[in-house]
C-alpha cells in the first residue's frame, strides 16, 4: 500500500503516518516541515514532501511534482481554526479578514487542488480511497459558533459527496470523518487507556481515529463508509 497523508507533521496527521502502515507499505507525509523523528514499524518506507499549504497553488504544484505516480490511499488532513476558537473569547466580528481568507485557503482551496492533482494517481489502485478529516463543528446544528472553521469543515462534506459522484464508475471510495474534540497531546506511544483518560471523556484519543481508519482500509471492495461521526463520549452536543 502507498498512502499519502497531507497535513502530517503532528497531532492526528502524525498518528496516521505512524499508525496505519504495515511492513512493505510506504507512507508519504506532506507538511510544511518534516518531523525530526517518526516512530514507524520496521519495514515501512517513508517519504516526505515539504510544502506550505497556506499557498495552495504553489504547494500543490510542488506535491504533484514529488508525489509517486501511483497511490492507493490519500488522506486530506487539513484544518486550521481561529485564534480564539473553542474558547469563551471567540467573537466572529473580531476575526481578522486576512485570517479568515487564510483559513479558507488552507481548509478548502488546498483540499480541492490537492484532490484535482492527486486523484488520477489513485485510480489504477485495486481499491482507490480518499479520506477527508472533517469535524463535528461542520455538521448541521453542531452547537459551535466558529463561523469560518465551521463553514470550511461543512464544505469538506460537499467536496466528498461531489468527488464520489465524479468517480463512481471508477469505484473511488470517499469517506468523510466528522471528528469531535481530539486529544492530540498524547501520541500513539502513550497507551490508549491513558490517552482516553485525558479530558474526562470530552476528548477523543488519536488512537481511536487511527483504529477507525484501519478498519476503513481493510473493508472489502464491496462496501465503503460514506460518513463517520466520532464525538467524545461526554460531548453534550451529540
Amino acid at each position: 500500500m502507498k498512502l499519502m497523508v497531507i497535513g502530517a507533521s503532528r497531532g492526528l496527521g502524525r498518528a496516521f503516518v505512524e499508525g496505519l502502515c504495515a511492513p512493505g507499505d510506504t507512507v508519504i507525509g506532506v507538511s510544511r516541515k518534516r518531523p525530526q523523528q517518526l516512530n514507524l514499524a520496521d519495514g515501512v518506507g517513508v517519504e516526505w514532501i515539504e510544502a506550505d499549504l497556506s499557498s495552495p497553488r504553489e504547494a500543490v504544484q510542488l506535491i504533484a511534482r514529488q508525489a509517486p505516480d501511483a497511490l492507493d490511499v490519500l488522506i486530506c488532513n487539513l484544518g486550521v481554526w481561529e485564534q480564539a476558537a473553542f474558547s469563551e473569547h471567540y467573537r466572529f466580528l473580531e476575526d481578522d479578514d486576512d485570517e479568515i481568507a487564510a483559513m479558507v485557503n488552507i481548509n478548502i482551496t488546498s483540499t480541492i487542488l490537492a484532490l484535482k492533482h492527486l486523484v488520477p494517481r489513485l485510480l489504477s489502485s485495486k481499491k482507490p480511497q480518499v479520506i477527508i478529516t472533517g469535524s463535528t463543528s461542520g455538521l448541521r446544528q453542531s452547537g459551535r459558533p466558529e463561523v469560518t472553521f465551521g463553514a470550511s469543515k461543512f464544505a469538506l462534506t460537499g467536496i466528498g459527496d461531489a468527488l464520489r459522484e465524479s468517480f463512481r464508475q471508477q469505484r473511488l471510495v470517499v469517506t468523510c470523518l466528522q471528528l469531535g474534540y481530539l486529544n492530540t497531546d498524547d501520541d500513539l506511544a502513550v497507551p490508549q487507556g491513558l490517552a482516553a483518560e485525558r479530558g474526562g471523556g470530552e476528548l477523543v484519543p488519536v488512537h481511536d481515529v487511527v483504529q477507525v481508519v484501519r478498519c476503513l482500509l481493510n473493508l472489502s471492495n464491496a462496501s465503503y463508509v460514506r460518513e463517520l461521526v466520532l464525538p467524545a463520549i461526554a460531548d453534550e452536543r451529540f
